[in-house]
């Protein structure tokens, strides 16, 4: 019996802390069986085994991006979810999918009620040992810079997690 073959996918996350990436990102890797690649995590325990400078150094991209690239090679769908502030991370997620022979789908995570945006991130609770996630203030200051490319854009202020993935899978389907 022959299984019909899948291309993998890329689907790349990007946008500020406190968006929502990481509970959609768990959420639709729960629902589709998909690897789910997160930066944070990655840079944590690079930063704990004393390896890295968090502030300044891109070993945790780096790593990401070849996590994700072996994966998509073996065919299967990888959730990379990163705040992906650049233009350069962002052609490096691509470059990612295009070096694997596998399909991208490019989805900014926003929130357009700050507001609620504040709420999260002052009331966020870290899952990953050491991490501090950043305030208020620092996701104000971050460098994000605008987009130069079509991308599905999720805003997740007045919609749960369920009708954010639905969003999610209706596109992909597409693709």
């Amino acid at each position: 019996m022959t299984m019909l073959a899948r291309q993998a996918m890329l689907v790349i996350l990007a946008g500020l802390p406190g968006v929502g990436k990481t509970s959609l990102a768990r959420e639709l890797a729960r629902q589709t069986g998909a690897m789910h690649v997160r930066i944070d995590t990655i840079e944590m325990a690079i930063w704990a085994a004393g390896s890295f400078d968090r502030g300044s150094d891109d070993v945790g991209y780096r790593v990401a991006y070849a996590v994700a690239g072996d994966n998509l090679r073996l065919g299967h769908t990888v959730i990379a979810d990163s705040v992906n502030p650049l233009s350069l991370t962002r052609a490096a997620w691509r470059a990612v999918a295009n070096d694997a022979a596998a399909a991208a789908c490019e989805i900014e995570i926003t929130c357009s009620d700050v507001g609620e945006h504040r709420r999260r991130v002052e009331a966020r609770i870290t899952d990953i040992l050491g991490f501090a996630p950043p305030t208020w203030a620092e996701v104000c200051a971050r460098e994000y810079q605008p987009w130069d490319r079509d991308r599905l854009v999720i805003d997740t202020a007045g919609r749960n997690i369920e009708q954010n993935v639905k969003m999610i899978q209706e596109a992909l389907a597409l693709r």
